[in-house]
């Protein structure tokens, strides 16, 4: 006897499988978890602590009074900055996430949207639950033509 000539086969293989009432069973069952996988597993809405701001975003949260925290190094800062920013330099972020409360929104910019994106990530990583990187730094805000205190 071959396998394919086994009276097991050819009933699993032939379109009687399709009458029986296990297999739509089996097929519903599958076809139910698949769609909760689905459902149940999408990320919900403003479920990411970092998430990223145009410097439009920034100014007018800067203007209702947000903290926004500057991560140049004070040379730059000293250059030209966003009214009301905190200078906290890259490289003391770390060290300084203690001083700033945890579960308000916090902006973080730098010259360019690099070093502000390594010290959200620090923030995120130390606890904080909104954190928002400013894309292009204070060189998009400077293109963009918002105000510098000095």
């Amino acid at each position: 006897m071959t396998p394919y000539t086994h009276r097991g086969y050819k009933a699993c293989m032939s379109a009687d499988l399709f009458s029986r009432p296990l297999f739509w069973v089996v097929v519903i069952a599958a076809i139910a978890v698949a769609a909760a996988l689905l459902v149940f597993n999408r990320p919900q809405a403003g479920a990411s602590a970092l998430t990223n701001v145009s410097v439009q975003q920034l100014h007018e949260a800067a203007q209702a009074g947000a903290l926004v925290l500057d991560v140049r190094e004070p040379f730059e800062y000293a250059e030209g900055h966003v009214e009301g920013a905190v200078l906290v330099p890259l490289a003391t972020v770390a060290a300084r996430a203690g001083e700033f409360p945890k579960d308000e929104p916090v902006y973080v910019f730098c010259r360019t949207g690099n070093r502000s994106l390594q010290a959200a990530q620090t923030l995120v990583a130390s606890g904080f639950s909104d954190v928002r990187n400013v894309e292009g730094g204070i060189v998009a805000w400077n293109a963009a033509r918002l105000p510098v205190a000095r």
